[in-house]
């Protein structure tokens, strides 16, 4: 059972890379959209992105590019082909930044403790809505842009940006 009063992130934030193939409206609700991606593992899947999915760097998604996608792996699913996601996060996949969406605990640790923060003064952290974020990161859910990490475990790395989801 899930215990909501110690800062344990409900949401388990899953990831699915792949390359878009196709952009259209969800049925008759333009608000909706989904993004068919080809991926090596899963083969074809669907993004569905709401009003309430983050772009990161408001990415303007098209055929051809290749994306992330974050989602609640306990969310529930249902049981179609292709596999359909609610995407909750979605980036532009490069080979030069790596995007990672976790709680990041008090030791800015995530919570599959694959990924130490290391923050620098260069390092921009923000909100989702742009501003700055004035307060400490530890006990939040972090959207983490990083280059290069350390091949520890966990692996540490200081990041290039960090939008926090409050």
């Amino acid at each position: 059972m899930m215990n909501w009063n110690n800062n344990i992130n409900p949401v388990e934030y899953l990831s699915i890379t792949g390359v878009v193939l196709a952009v259209y409206p969800h049925t008759e609700n333009c608000c909706y959209q989904v993004i068919e991606i080809s991926t090596p593992e899963a083969g074809i899947a669907n993004l569905i992105a709401g009003p309430d999915t983050y772009f990161v760097r408001q990415a303007r998604i098209i055929p051809g590019m290749q994306i992330i996608g974050f989602y609640d792996g306990n969310a529930p699913m249902p049981l179609i082909y292709p596999p359909q996601y609610n995407a909750l996060v979605i980036g532009e996949a490069t080979s030069w930044q790596n995007i990672k969406v976790d709680f990041f605990d008090r030791n800015l640790v995530s919570s599959d403790r694959t990924l130490r923060l290391n923050i620098s003064d260069s390092t921009d952290i923000i909100t989702k809505t742009g501003q700055d974020f004035l307060c400490g990161v530890s006990d939040h859910t972090l959207i983490v842009l990083y280059g290069a990490a350390t091949r520890s475990i966990p692996a540490q790395t200081t990041p290039d940006q960090i939008i926090v989801l409050c």
